[in-house]
């Protein structure tokens, strides 16, 4: 480990050619809360913790005023129609383009190779700057040869999109993927970029059950959706009077 990165384990869990879930946060936390409820939903358990000198200098407290550092979190889930499931999870990403960079690196060695990781799902929101009804699941993909299950399953490819490109952790863990020979994609959710979107995640979630074979119980998600569809509509007022930002078409 190096960069300013320290990995910490709790034990290391005994798993053969786990598929990883990258979901941190980005763009309405369209990935979060996917990679969040399936891991929770299937029992996820924690095995290790990352730090890093690029996550915020801070730490948070519990209710008893324990405090715990900024960090991510690593989770495995074992035999999931026999295949186990790894989940890098938190509630950062690094603060700096080098620093989101040298994190996912030493993670990419010191986790996912030495584990043996098949195959790398990373999760995004991408980002609008419009009202979405009916969000899309759009791809990206470290090899042609992986773009039809992912078609199979209901993700979109769609020519120019995204336009800004995928930036942050979903687009490195893909680019390492690449580099070290793991089949990996970027499954983005469509979303205005406006507010934290439960929509966007159940749709995202609706392509990872489909892959899994899986199904959770998403009342939780579809309450909230529900409100983020009361907000939609007063949005909606405000953006008859005015044009949308053209900042938001990134994923992150």
């Amino acid at each position: 480990m190096g960069n300013g990165t320290t990995i910490k384990f709790d034990f290391m869990p005994d798993l053969k050619k786990p598929i990883l879930v990258e979901g941190l946060p980005g763009v309405g936390n369209v990935g979060k809360i996917a990679a969040d409820h399936l891991c929770e939903k299937l029992g996820g358990k924690k095995f290790a913790t990352v730090y890093s000198e690029s996550f915020p200098p801070q730490v948070t407290l519990d209710k008893d005023g324990v405090v715990s550092l900024a960090c991510n979190e690593l989770y495995y889930v074992e035999n999931v129609n026999g295949k186990d499931l790894m989940f890098l999870r938190g509630e950062y990403q690094g603060s700096t383009p080098e620093g989101q960079y040298l994190i996912c690196e030493d993670i990419m060695k010191d986790v996912f190779l030495k584990m043996d990781v098949s195959y790398i799902y990373t999760l995004g929101g991408y980002g609008t700057g419009q009202i979405v009804e009916t969000p899309r699941v759009l791809g990206a993909v470290s090899d042609i040869s992986l773009k039809q299950d992912l078609i199979d399953n209901g993700v979109v490819f769609s020519s120019g999109e995204p336009a800004g490109g995928i930036v942050g952790a979903s687009a490195l863990f893909v680019a390492f993927g690449k580099m070290y020979n793991i089949p990996a994609a970027c499954v983005m959710g469509e979303t205005s970029g406006y507010f934290v979107d439960h929509k966007s995640a159940i749709a995202i979630l609706g392509v990872l059950e489909s892959i899994f074979g899986v199904s959770t119980d998403k009342k939780d998600l579809e309450a909230k959706s529900q409100q983020i569809d009361e907000l939609t509509a007063k949005v909606r007022e405000i953006e008859g009077a005015q044009s949308a930002p053209s900042d938001l078409r990134y994923i992150g």
